[in-house]
């Protein structure tokens, strides 16, 4: 947990509660099903709280935005960015039903309002947008922009600016690693890349990035 009070600071004392308790949550639900690895759950914070802020830390997410987390996995990023930012709408998808128990029990248990779940693909969600989608290394750049592609809102003319006069997040938002050179060329994107060791000069996050896709 201290590790995330290194660079974030401006916290309620329910949202220091609700980061606080993740550890536990976490804990007890992976001995009942493995959704982290057993040697990542001792580096909870780093390597999956503050690469999931790191969303945070890129990209200012207004409140009423309707953010879809696309093969959350464990609920990342969206439990963290969801403590983070509780003026937005979070939905949580995962293929895998065991995974989306986890993640609904930690949003019971942290009684997080602001987040619903379903245990789906992004092909089997109808009738609904989505202003931003995040996902986390789930798959390659050019799928998760054709999958999302559907499920986000239409464009709207001029950027939407926040409180702050900055940019308001919008398209698909990803975490990923590595030389991404010729995933990007695969894609089709033209993707804007953010170092996230340029916000948090660990080693943990040498050659991570937040990849933004706009439409």
């Amino acid at each position: 947990m201290d590790i995330i009070l290194q660079y974030f600071s401006d916290f309620t004392p329910l949202q220091l509660q609700q980061l606080t308790a993740l550890d536990a949550v976490y804990r007890e639900w992976n001995e009942k099903i493995n959704v982290i690895s057993r040697k990542d759950i001792d580096s909870l914070y780093e390597k999956h709280v503050l690469h999931s802020l790191s969303i945070a830390a890129a990209v200012d997410i207004p409140a009423g935005t309707q953010v879809l987390d696309l093969g959350t996995g464990g609920g990342f990023p969206g439990i963290p960015l969801a403590i983070f930012f509780p003026e937005v709408q979070f939905h949580l998808v995962d293929s895998i039903g065991k995974k989306i128990k986890v993640v609904q029990a930690v949003v019971e248990a942290l009684e997080l309002k602001n987040v619903t779940t379903a245990h789906s693909r992004a092909e089997e969600i109808k009738n609904r947008k989505f202003d931003v989608v995040v996902s986390r290394a789930v798959a390659p750049l050019g799928d998760l922009w054709s999958w999302s592609k559907p499920l986000l809102k239409k464009a709207q003319s001029g950027k939407q600016k926040t409180e702050n006069d900055e940019e308001a997040a919008s398209g698909l938002i990803c975490l990923k690693g590595g030389d991404l050179s010729q995933e990007i060329s695969e894609s089709g994107c033209a993707p804007t890349l953010l170092d996230i060791y340029d916000l948090f000069p660990l080693e943990y996050f040498m050659e991570k990035y937040v990849v933004l896709v706009t439409r």
